[in-house]
């Protein structure tokens, strides 16, 4: 009797712990693997290596593929993510809002470009080391948390539709960190013991994007006031592409008490200051929704993060007279940031979510 021919599955292999042991782990479910790591044409000044995407991240991939016994392959991946991710990165802190570049490049290098890339290859699903969990059926599948509450990156992968879904493997979503560490240990895989990381892969120096954005945009960023609600200078910035609500350090501002940024205004250039409390804000549109079954016809209550390290907090969600989406807490919350993604769940399951627009209370 012939073999049964197994599912051929891409693994993204960023050459960290996570996704090597994912990699792993579809190898013992019985899956052909093949390692993928994407290379972004990055440079790297000395010293200031991005610890994933870099070089040493696709030699440190290709050592675990090989101590596996798959294959892998480097794929160059420098045209989609400068044309959807940091094109976009430097128009947003430009316009005074703080982009999430990682959901970008989820919804349009790996589950677009990569997942495409997986398809020509024959594989029948792509899969990555994000911690989260896909459940249900085909035509109705629904994106959960991660067992481990807190390493869950479903936050970033909201924007995901039905066929990406059908097309994706989240191997750890069942494990915690802790877990994976220990799997990398026991296989004595080379990343065992390597730094996670959860900076943006694509700046070389991941310590201060400003530079990133004097690179790129440095013309176009210039100085201007530091006001208070009222109107009143207080002082003056660098630009406001160096700045983002909520934010208290690096203001230059002697006052008697704590000043956090609660409003950046590209038009006159200005950045206004106020008290925690002025920074706390309850309404705000939604841009470019997402839902991954329906957009709701009427107001539901479900949980929201407005940035990854947000304790989720119960919201109002429903459609306005013109088409969009308002969200309504229940209670003020701090630094509600245009640009960020708001994502709702209901408890576990990821509802959808949208990018914060205009915050109007």
């Amino acid at each position: 009797m012939a073999e049964k021919k197994r599912q051929r599955v891409v693994i993204a292999m960023s050459g960290g712990v996570d996704s090597s042991v994912a990699a792993a782990l579809l190898l013992r479910q019985g899956f052909e693997v093949i390692g993928m790591t994407m290379c972004f044409g990055l440079r790297e000044p000395a010293g200031k290596r991005p610890s994933c995407c870099g070089m040493q991240g696709i030699e440190d991939a290709r050592r675990v593929a090989a101590g596996l016994g798959i294959r892998h392959y480097t794929l160059a991946m420098q045209k989609p993510l400068e044309e959807y991710v940091i094109r976009d990165f430097v128009r947003q802190y430009l316009a005074g809002r703080t982009p999430n570049p990682c959901v970008r490049c989820n919804q349009f290098v790996k589950f677009n470009a990569l997942l495409a890339k997986a398809h020509s290859l024959g594989a029948c699903y792509l899969a990555t080391g994000h911690y989260a969990r896909i459940a249900g059926s085909k035509g109705r599948l629904s994106l959960k948390k991660a067992k481990d509450r807190r390493k869950d990156q479903s936050y970033f992968l909201y924007r995901l539709n039905q066929g990406q879904l059908a097309s994706a493997l989240f191997p750890l979503g069942e494990y915690t960190k802790a877990q994976v560490r220990s799997i990398a240990e026991k296989l004595d895989l080379p990343v065992a013991h390597k730094p996670g990381s959860q900076e943006i892969c694509f700046l070389p120096d991941q310590k201060n994007y400003r530079l990133f954005l004097s690179s790129r945009a440095g013309a176009r960023i210039k100085p201007g006031q530091v006001i208070d609600g009222r109107g009143k200078p207080l002082g003056t910035h660098r630009g406001i592409a160096f700045y983002t609500i909520g934010q208290r350090q690096g203001l230059g501002i002697a006052a008697g008490a704590p000043l956090y940024i609660t409003a950046l205004d590209p038009r006159s250039n200005t950045i206004t200051v106020g008290s925690r409390r002025e920074a706390l804000k309850k309404k705000f549109r939604i841009e470019d929704p997402h839902f991954i079954f329906a957009l709701p016809k009427k107001r539901i209550v479900a949980g929201v993060r407005i940035r990854y390290n947000h304790s989720e907090a119960l919201a109002d969600i429903y459609p306005d007279a013109e088409g969009s989406v308002l969200v309504e807490f229940k209670r003020r919350q701090f630094a509600i940031t245009p640009g960020q993604s708001a994502v709702f769940y209901d408890k576990d399951t990821v509802l959808g979510g949208g990018v914060i627009g205009e915050v109007l209370c």
